[in-house]
């Protein structure tokens, strides 16, 4: 697994935290602040797993922003995506998604391919197009949606 890192940015009214590694029981957030930013834009895109300790802390994070910042989560791997479905808090009610990755695969090859899933693109609000089928950029090969729709896509619907 590789080491928790955090790169805090700030432009144009928002603060943006990028999140790599693994968020477990050595994810340390003491020093992740947001103080008084009115938007802070979660950047998930290089988390690569996250446990129950690492669940633990995340939540306690997110208490600690006020509830007046609105959060965005971008580029939701499908750890977190997995979390934010099951894990109550995860998603606080001041947040929202705006990114997050959907599988696709192959079952003839094997070959799997992640898509990025945008807000105004393949979902609006509750409303979600995705696509049953995507070509692989390498192939050709059709892929085919490799989630159940129900369930992984439970957090646009429960709002």
């Amino acid at each position: 697994m590789s080491q928790f890192k955090v790169e805090k940015t700030s432009g144009s009214g928002a603060l943006t935290i990028k999140f790599s590694g693994s968020i477990d029981e050595d994810a340390i957030f003491n020093e992740v602040t947001v103080d008084a930013a009115p938007k802070v834009v979660l950047d998930l895109d290089a988390v690569e797993s996250i446990n129950s300790c690492g669940i633990r802390e995340w939540i306690k994070w997110l208490k600690t922003i006020p509830e007046a910042t609105k959060i965005e989560y971008q580029k939701c791997p499908k750890v977190i995506v997995d979390q934010i479905n099951m894990v109550s808090g995860f998603l606080p009610t001041n947040a929202k998604v705006t990114s997050f990755y959907v599988p696709y695969y192959s079952e003839d090859s094997g070959n799997e391919k992640l898509v990025l899933f945008t807000e105004g693109n393949q979902f609006t609000g509750s409303k979600i197009s995705a696509p049953s089928e995507m070509k692989d950029d390498g192939s050709g090969e059709t892929l085919e949606l490799d989630v159940i729709e129900a369930k992984y896509f439970k957090f646009l619907t429960n709002k």
